[in-house]
């Protein structure tokens, strides 16, 4: 009994040792599948503070709070069953639902490239009383584009893994990511009033260090919105440079891999080198597709107008 007893144990212990195994598993294939959407992360993060532009402090964490939750709706009972269903029994077109969200990205990119060195600037919010569920609404049917790519990239992070372990996966990126987004983006938001606070106390450091924040949050945004731009760019080109590659179209693939294999070699820094060769060439096409969504839907349609007015009169 007592030899039974052992093997009972040793058995046990070696499920657990099994199961430790496999949330260590789970939990570093989470952090890759996230680490992978870092790109949309910080665009969903760059977009979301303007949605509480013009609201009363006392209502900015609420607002941001119903955005998070129909953030993780989003994620968790829309996205993620389809995303499922699709990977089981239609894995093929995971590629080519993953480049159409990167031409998205590459649109948005080049858009906001266009809108910076054209006049065509993006309406600036009207101010005046601000209609909270409408602001929740457009947050959320905007975060719905953002999180689907996200989790679509991650999801092709995961696929080789097995259904249930792609579900805990995708669930813990769901809940990562939605954590990581709107923390960043309630502290963002916060932080001129917190910078108030400090300016107002009595002691001298803590008033530079208030004034300090809320002269910094406008370039803080700024450089946020700049950031976001080239992650959309590098995120969606990169996205299309493999995609092209995996559907049987191999040349540029190649040609961007022959460019990093020639300076792989430079010592020291080859490996940022070649990471920053991948990168700019993936901005670059990025770009490239980007303008030319642009130029179809933008640029062309109102030069046509433009020459249709010109007409009439």
């Amino acid at each position: 009994m007592a030899g039974g007893l052992v093997a009972l144990l040793d058995d046990i212990a070696a499920l657990v040792k099994l199961a430790a195994a496999s949330v260590d598993d789970v939990g570093a294939a989470a952090a890759k599948a996230s680490v992978k959407a870092t790109g949309v992360v910080v665009d969903d993060t760059a977009v979301t503070p303007r949605y509480v532009q013009g609201l009363a402090p006392e209502r900015e964490l609420p607002i941001i709070k119903k955005i998070a939750l129909g953030s993780l709706r989003n994620k968790l009972l829309i996205i993620l069953p389809v995303i499922m269903l699709l990977s089981q029994f239609l894995p093929w077109l995971l590629t080519p639902t993953l480049m159409v969200g990167g031409a998205y990205l590459a649109y948005e990119g080049a858009e906001k490239v266009w809108e910076l060195v054209s006049d065509h600037h993006a309406e600036e919010p009207e101010t005046g009383e601000v209609d909270e569920s409408a602001v929740v609404a457009g947050a959320i049917r905007t975060d719905f584009i953002l999180s689907a790519e996200i989790m679509v990239i991650a999801l092709n992070e995961v696929d080789t893994e097995p259904f249930l372990s792609r579900f805990i996966i995708l669930v813990i990126v769901a809940l990562l990511i939605t954590a990581l987004v709107y923390g960043v983006v309630g502290l963002i938001v916060k932080m001129d009033d917190v910078g108030l606070h400090l300016a107002e106390r009595d002691s001298g450091a803590s008033q530079r260090i208030g004034r300090g924040l809320v002269k910094g949050m406008p370039k803080l945004l700024s450089v946020l919105s700049t950031v976001g731009i080239a992650a959309m760019l590098w995120v969606g080109g990169h996205i299309l440079l493999v995609g092209v590659d995996e559907l049987g179209w191999h040349p540029l693939y190649d040609l961007v891999h022959h460019l990093e294999e020639g300076v792989a070699g430079v010592a020291g820094v080859g490996g940022v080198l070649a990471w920053l060769v991948n990168t700019l060439a993936s901005a670059l096409i990025g770009l490239v597709v980007g303008a030319i969504v642009v130029a179809a839907l933008h640029v062309v349609p109102r030069r046509r107008k433009a020459d249709e007015t010109a007409s009439a009169h």
